[in-house]
Order: structure tokens, then sequence, then C-alpha cells
């Protein structure tokens, strides 16, 4: 088969090497300069590794992942640490929370609440049969579980900073497949996730793979025996299309979609990301690779220390830090400069270490995604498309259908592989059907 596959990320890459392994043509478009789509990375004067536009890492039950790392042969990539994480928790300030111990020793809930929390989280970790809990939402469920106290504490900052006014109604199989997929040691790849994507864009050409990046599509319609996908340098034919676009976007890339299915794409809901990064001359906090801040006193969600996972030497000695949040799209910070917003975040790392300054600031870069982080509210399964579309030989595969898991590369690859099997055999059946016959006028 002749197949086109819309981005360049981690879907559309592992995609394409499957199809390509099975001896199909693939060619992907891709609007950006480079491959890796949200999990892409730049690279400043002096630095010896790409760093993320947006936070990444992975965990060690990151199987999918992990496989398709073996298999490309780029398991020297990828190495795992144990970096420190924690929360700032209300007025009290960062504590650790990566262990039972830290949980423990945290000072700000009495004995029973926190051996309650641990109790529920180890129960979490044991069940498996998420669409009962998707029923109802975590807003609900973790403060029966919980209890009040601990969950007003610790639960609901981390719900209201990711999902903000929509909070109360996301469903508690998400927050399930958090605890489950989450563990202690985190994984990373040397030259970053750049260098991953990289590898992975080799393995695609290897097998006679085209990748044109820089070459935003600006239209997909049917067309005798398959789809015609419109570029800057004109139309070409294909018998199937893969897009791994956001719902938005494939709505406007296919006029042809029927109502139905554009009203169904319209439910899908999605907050977005703004990232800045900064590059600083000396480390922020004392060893702490991720803080969950809490949004009351901070003008962010995360704060992520990136050179307290990574040596600082892969980036000329600079010490990097990550100031994240997810926002609905029409938020204010989508449009503010970068300049204003870093009138906003700096003031807060005060707050994080008293003796701070401006002046330690070396670099700063901000990059923002308006589709970054679905919705997910009770009974979500329900709203979610399947891959194959109405429009024959065209399927979609985008972050709302990793559900119940959260975004992120690992279930990306997972699907764009189960994305590359669904079209294969979908369009086998298709082709074995036998052609129907044309009835002529004297026969009617």
């Amino acid at each position: 088969m002749n197949v086109a596959i819309i981005g360049a990320g981690f879907a559309g890459l592992s995609a394409a090497y499957d199809l390509g392994r099975m001896g199909h043509k693939v060619t992907i478009y891709e609007g950006a300069s480079q491959v890796g789509g949200l999990a892409s990375g730049f690279r400043a004067p002096g630095w010896d590794w790409a760093l993320e536009r947006f936070y990444h890492h992975i965990f060690t039950s990151d199987r999918s992942l992990i496989d398709f790392v073996k298999e490309i042969d780029a398991d020297d990539l990828l190495f795992f640490r144990r970096p420190l994480t924690a929360f700032w928790c209300g007025q009290h300030g960062a504590h650790a929370f990566d262990g039972a111990l830290p949980v423990l020793l945290y000072p700000h809930l009495p004995l029973i609440d926190k051996v309650r929390m641990g109790l529920v989280v180890l129960l979490l970790r044991r069940r498996s049969d998420w669409r009962r809990l998707e029923k109802t939402t975590a807003d609900r469920w973790l403060r029966r579980a919980m209890g009040d106290r601990a969950y007003e504490a610790l639960w609901k900052p981390m719900l209201v900073g990711k999902f903000g006014e929509h909070y109360r109604e996301i469903n508690m199989s998400w927050f399930w497949a958090r605890i489950v997929a989450r563990s202690p040691k985190l994984g990373y790849f040397r030259g970053g996730f750049q260098a991953l994507a990289e590898r992975m864009a080799e393995r695609v050409r290897d097998q006679g793979g085209r990748i044109l990046l820089s070459t935003p599509v600006q239209q997909i319609t049917p067309c005798d025996g398959g789809l015609t996908v419109l570029g800057p340098e004109g139309p070409s034919d294909y018998e199937a299309v893969l897009a791994t676009t956001s719902p938005a976007l494939l709505r406007r890339l296919v006029p042809a979609l029927p109502e139905s299915y554009t009203a169904r794409l319209e439910r899908l809901r999605s907050m977005g990301a703004v990232v800045m990064t900064l590059a600083l001359d000396r480390p922020l906090t004392n060893g702490v690779y991720w803080m969950n801040m809490n949004k009351e006193r901070f003008p962010f969600l995360a704060l992520v220390e990136h050179t307290n996972f990574i040596e600082p030497a892969h980036y000329g000695g600079q010490h990097l830090l990550y100031l994240g949040d997810y926002l609905d799209p029409g938020h204010e910070y989508f449009q503010l400069s970068q300049d204003e917003l870093l009138k906003r975040f700096l003031p807060a790392l005060r707050l994080v270490n008293p003796a701070f300054e401006p002046t330690w600031v070396h670099g700063a870069w901000l990059h923002r995604e308006v589709y970054a982080q679905p919705i997910v509210p009770a009974g979500h399964s329900a709203n979610i498309p399947p891959l194959q579309t109405p429009l024959p030989g065209l399927f979609w595969a985008s972050m709302s259908q990793v559900y119940p898991w959260d975004r992120g590369t690992n279930f990306a690859v997972e699907l764009g592989r189960r994305a590359a099997q669904e079209m294969l055999r979908t369009l086998a059946v298709g082709r074995a059907a036998p052609a129907p016959r044309l009835v002529s006028e004297a026969e009617r």
C-alpha cells in the first residue's frame, strides 16, 4: 500500500515503522522542522544534548516504549535513575513524596489519615477494573476513600492545578491510571527524547519511508480509490492516511467528514500547556527534580529542575528549570509575551529559594501548545471515536484515544502501533472483498 501519515511524533513514527516493516510505502508529513512532536527538543549554544520543549521522562512500567526501543536497537540511549520529587504543601513549603516513608513523615496530617491514604493507594495499585471507576469522579471517590483532610491537603490541589475549574468533572479511572503507571525510577535518553525520535526516524528511512519536514498538510479529500493529501507542493494520492493530529486540526483538514462524526470530535475537550524554561547559573532547589506547586501561591503548577535529574555538564554547565502549567486554551498565558510571563513567574522563585535573584537567569525559552491534556469526565470511554473514521481509508490516532492512560510517549508508541495494525487489518479485508458487479439498465 501507499500510505500517508500526518505528524512525525512518537505515534506517527512508530506506525510508520510497523507499516514499513511490513513492506508498505510510507510518507510522513510534518509541519515542524524536526521529528518528535510534543516530545521534540531544542538545543542552545554549548549544549551537547537537546532539551524537551515540554518536560519528559518515562516510568519503568512503560513497556510499550521500552520494548520498542529495544526492537529498533536504541536501548543504548535509555537509562533510569531515581530523582527526588516533592509537593509544595499549602503554607508549609516543600515536602518529599517519593515513597512510603516520606508520606509517613509528612508532619501536617494525623497519622491515621496518612495510613488511610497509603492503604487506598495500595488498593488502587492492585485494581484493574478501571471501567467501574470511570463511572464516578476522582473528587467524589477520593474524598470518600481518603477522607476530607488528606484529599484537601494533597490531592485536590493536584486536580485543581491540572484541570482548573474542570477538576470536579475528572473521572476516577484517570487518577487510577496515574497511580498504577508511575514508578519511583524515571527513565531518560542520552541526547534527550529528540535523540530517540531521530533514531526512530532513521529506522523509518532505512525501510524506504519518506519524512517530509516543514511540510504542513493543507487538506485531505476523498479520491477514486483512496485519499488525496494536499501539501505545499501540490496534491498526492494515497490508499490510506493516518492522521495523528488534535481533534480540531482533523476537523479542519478533512471537510468531508460527516457532521455526526465532527460533532463527536467537538465533544473531546482538552487543556493546553504553557512551559517556560530557564537557564540559571546555579541550582534553585536543594536537589529536588520535580515539585508540584500550590497554585493558590504560585503562578504555575510544576517546577521541574531538570539538572537535578540530568547533569548540567550536558547543557554547558547551566542549571535548567521548567516552570509549567496546564490551562484552558483561552487563558491569558497563551497571549502574554515571554517577558510578560517572566515578570509573573520570577518573583515566585523567591518563595522556593529566598536567595534567588533575577541575575541568576542567563536564558529563557517559552513553549505553548493548546492541545496537551485531554479532559476526561465520567463515562468518558463512550466519547472516544474508534481509530477508523467514517471516511474510507482515513484513520485517526491522538492522545485523546490512549484513555484511561495519561498522555505520554509510551502510550503514543502503543497507539501508533495499534493504529498500524488496524489499518492493515481493515484495508486487507477491503481488498479481499469482491468488487460490486455493475448492473445494466436492461437487467434492471
